[in-house]
């Protein structure tokens, strides 16, 4: 039985540790010292050396006691900004920050619920297969832990990531998505003495900007520009200015066009500059453009019928819940683990208002969300 008090005290303990991504590592130590009490085999990878980061992803293998096929769980360790120097505030049942950063539910509260599933198998002695739990780093920041995880130690095809609000829901499908970077350069100049000898890049990227369509396309695709950085003071034209944005969809066409119409926009404004300042360009490459287009993650597509989301229905209808098949706009871990054929659904643990100063989390939640990964974990050793 799930021990709500004492899940209550590991998320309070675990999101008063700094786990900004790409500073794992502390976090890191503490979940392996609980993974190996329980009697885990634990090991880490080398995903750190190529993050960036100070730790990399964290494994933790439980043998089990039933001959069936093993299953993994997953959740991710770091945190977004505001993460440094959580206090913890619970009142009526729900966990909230202070105020001035954000919670950590996202995705600690998940890390929680699977520790807390753990200590009850073991203390109860209930019966469950092989369990391989990975916790990634470096999720915040594009999947990067995920990407470059050692895919080697794993041998589970199908598992749940628990990275989603929605306790009654599992996500089957997720988009695929585009980060893009357009840069503009310019030509500097004083501003007030010599404007008409510069070439101002940041209104060459209002102009692309204006001519884009931003927000939700359609049921499918979104577009948006979340990042521009440019210029170095007020009374100088402006050389250069950085715009990063994303694309995302559900169709890969769709995300083609999308992406293919941004970057459209920024071309379109540059030559559109060039064509009305047709001699002065001449003499020079300004003004030009640079893009940088990656993949952030493929999409993922998990049928109904598949043994992943008849397992979670399952279990929720034993315990007297829904379990509903839906789609999301955001992308997880999930996405890479499918990409190599581990087929992974998403659950949710409560969590709400992810990436805010006003994240929360209900503890009721968090056990409900506990109670239905051990229910599954029971089912599955049921063979």
């Amino acid at each position: 039985m799930i021990n709500k008090d004492r899940l209550a005290d590991t998320f309070k303990f675990l999101v008063e540790i700094d786990s900004v991504s790409g500073e794992e590592k502390k976090i890191s130590q503490e979940i392996q010292k609980i993974w190996d009490s329980l009697g885990a085999e634990t090991f880490t990878d080398g995903a750190g050396e190529k993050t960036g980061g100070n730790a990399g992803n964290l494994f933790a293998v439980f043998s089990g006691n039933r001959a069936v096929e093993p299953m993994m769980l997953n959740a991710h360790m770091d945190t977004v900004e505001p993460g440094r120097g959580i206090r913890p505030r619970f009142e009526n049942g729900v966990f909230t920050s202070s105020g001035d950063t954000i919670l950590g539910a996202d995705d600690k509260s998940a890390i929680a619920v699977l520790i807390e599933v753990m200590r009850v198998l073991k203390e109860d002695g209930l019966d469950h297969g092989p369990i391989e739990i990975v916790l990634t780093v470096a999720e915040e920041v594009g999947l990067k832990g995920a990407k470059n995880l050692d895919f080697s130690r794993i041998r589970s095809r199908f598992g749940y990531a628990l990275d989603s609000s929605d306790t009654e829901g599992i996500v089957v499908r997720a988009p695929a998505a585009n980060r893009i970077e357009f840069r503009i350069h310019g030509k500097d100049a004083h501003a007030g003495a010599a404007p008409e000898k510069g070439i101002n890049a940041i209104m060459i990227a209002a102009q692309a900007l204006a001519g884009l369509e931003i927000g939700r396309i359609d049921r499918e695709t979104t577009c948006n520009i979340g990042v521009i950085e440019g210029g170095k003071a007020i009374n100088i034209v402006p050389s250069l200015v950085v715009v990063k944005g994303e694309a995302r969809s559900h169709d890969r066409a769709k995300l083609d066009r999308t992406t293919e119409a941004m970057v459209s926009a920024f071309e379109t404004a540059v030559q559109n500059y060039r064509d009305r300042h047709r001699e002065d360009c001449l003499e020079n490459d300004e003004p030009r453009l640079e893009v940088i287009i990656e993949n952030d993650f493929l999409s993922t597509h998990i049928p109904e019928d598949h043994r992943v989301v008849r397992l979670a229905a399952e279990a929720a209808a034993n315990l007297g819940r829904a379990m509903r098949a839906k789609p999301t706009g955001g992308g997880a871990d999930a996405n890479v683990f499918f990409q190599k054929g581990i087929i992974t659904g998403v659950l949710g643990t409560g969590m709400r208002d992810m990436h805010t100063v006003r994240e929360y989390v209900e503890l009721a939640d968090m056990v409900r969300a506990a109670e239905l990964v051990l229910e599954i974990i029971r089912l599955h050793a049921q063979g």
